[in-house]
């Protein structure tokens, strides 16, 4: 009797150690009892009846699939070979953890399959150039399309990302000349306009210094006009009727100027050689009268 109690307490343990069942936090789980649908089970411990019921755990972190990498022919006629990857996650709510596995029979592949073809629809009435200068464009439709097709599934798509577009290696060859010779052609017209700006710079400059050369000269001109004005104005105050000593004067002062040197004979007195440079007669010495001695008797 002893013994049927001790195999019936051992029976009792195993089945219960059978039907201990742990859900991680990172995971949600569904119980089914005999095949139907019973209970949602949280983060924690959980036991279940072993054989009758089933716990399924339902991994709710950002997963990402490989939309592996697919020929594709573009509208303008040339193949591209083209990949992608999709980021999803299963929502956490109960609806959205059964939906994923009783709406979908594989979700991952049936994304990877849908991202596939939805490619396929977007790129094909795109030409390779566009394609590739429009890869934002490209990711915005594939979401938005994953994202409707998937809303049954209790499925959220968090992002997409278009990794490459390879065309054929000659197209490829192609493609680097003409950017190539753009590049070139750019860096031409900055050449030009760069040179265009220096000249155009220089020229203003000689503008400016031929403008600067001829107020100069406006003034220089105005100067010698008032000096001469000057000039005149006192040849009439104080050389009227004797012209011909001012022009001597003048020629003197023409003379004299810029540190000139003037030789003067030994036996010459200075304010003649002065008044003959100016014209003037020497004074004689000789001839001139001698002063008169006066006496103290006068």
């Amino acid at each position: 009797m002893q013994g049927y109690i001790w195999a019936l307490v051992v029976l009792i343990l195993v089945i219960f150690f059978a039907g201990i069942r742990i859900i991680r936090p990172t995971e949600r789980g569904l119980i089914e009892t005999l095949g139907k649908y019973t209970g949602f089970a949280q983060p924690g411990f959980h036991w279940v009846i072993p054989i009758i019921q089933r716990l399924f755990p339902v991994n709710i972190t950002e997963q990402m699939v490989n939309a592996d990498p697919q020929v594709i022919i573009t509208n303008d006629n040339l193949n591209a070979t083209v990949d992608a990857q999709v980021y999803f996650k299963v929502k956490t709510d109960e609806d959205s953890v059964k939906s994923s596995q009783y709406n979908a029979a594989n979700y991952r592949y049936q994304i990877v399959n849908l991202a596939r073809t939805t490619l396929r629809n977007i790129i094909g009435t795109m030409s390779l150039r566009s394609a590739n200068s429009e890869r934002g464009r490209i990711n915005t439709d594939l979401h938005k399309t994953l994202e409707v097709e998937t809303k049954n599934w209790g499925i959220e798509i968090t992002r997409t990302e278009l990794k490459e577009i390879d065309p054929p290696k000659d197209v490829q060859e192609t493609m680097n000349k003409v950017v190539k010779a753009e590049n070139e052609k750019m860096a031409a017209i900055d050449f030009a306009t760069a040179a265009e700006t220096q000249a155009d710079g220089i020229k203003r400059a000689a503008i400016k210094k031929a403008e600067g050369v001829k107020q100069s000269k406006i003034l220089e001109a105005e100067g010698d006009a008032q000096a001469i004005k000057l000039v005149n104005e006192a040849a009439e105050t104080y050389f009227v009727g004797n012209a011909q000593l001012l022009r001597r004067l003048q020629a003197l002062e023409t003379s004299l100027k810029d540190n000139a040197k003037v030789v003067v004979p030994s036996d010459t007195e200075l304010i003649n050689v002065i008044g003959e440079m100016a014209g003037v007669l020497p004074i004689d010495r000789k001839s001139a009268p001698k002063p008169v001695a006066r006496t103290t008797s006068e």
